[in-house]
């Protein structure tokens, strides 16, 4: 099913606004780059750019813009989450959109299946000091918690040395170990994407 027309959408949670460089950003297109290589055609939302409201329901009402985003995070069968790192963790913008996806849990399609189930989730974290295993990890677990399947090597990361300065959106070039975990993030990504959609997981059963 190699012909099966893919999607991709890139959830930048830099804290910078448009159109300021972001290394968060040039993880993304990079991203998106693999992706278009393998016929998955793809777009990335600045989400600082959007009014979103805290809480933990599908819409919060008044300015909250996280309903049109969400409406593109549901037509996309492979979601790209790429984050910067601030203190140690991902950015506050990228939590306030897993408590936003909370809300998924209590959502299913008609066959009673959560309805992220049938979707891909990636990561990609930067920064200049430690911190991208564990902020993988956390998003692993609450990407994997209200649905998303996570393929295998399916987050890619750069970290610069502690205590200095260089951004990954400075470096003369993309060192190849990111190179090479971009592209093979892309091909199980784009691949399990494709394994889903021929055969979705199982509908749940009532007693």
């Amino acid at each position: 099913m190699t012909d099966l027309q893919l999607s991709i959408l890139v959830l930048n949670g830099t804290l910078k606004a448009s159109p300021e460089p972001s290394s968060t950003e040039l993880m993304g297109t990079q991203l998106l780059t693999e992706f278009a290589s393998l016929g998955v055609r793809g777009e990335s939302v600045r989400l600082v750019d959007f009014t979103i409201s805290p809480g933990v329901e599908a819409d919060m009402g008044g300015s909250d813009e996280w309903p049109q985003l969400r409406t593109r995070v549901l037509a996309a069968d492979i979601v790209a989450f790429c984050t910067p790192t601030w203190l140690g963790h991902m950015s506050s913008i990228m939590q306030g959109v897993l408590e936003r996806l909370d809300a998924e849990l209590s959502m299913t399609d008609d066959d009673g299946r959560p309805i992220l189930f049938g979707k891909v989730a990636v990561t990609g974290v930067v920064g200049n000091e430690d911190g991208a295993h564990k902020i993988t990890a956390d998003l692993y677990q609450a990407l994997g918690d209200v649905g998303f399947t996570i393929p295998a090597q399916g987050g890619t990361y750069w970290n610069g040395r502690a205590m200095e300065t260089v951004d990954y959106k400075d470096l003369g070039e993309t060192p190849e170990p990111v190179r090479s975990a971009n592209a093979t993030l892309a091909r199980n990504a784009a691949h399990l994407a494709r394994l889903l959609a021929r055969d979705p997981y199982p509908a749940g059963t009532s007693d």
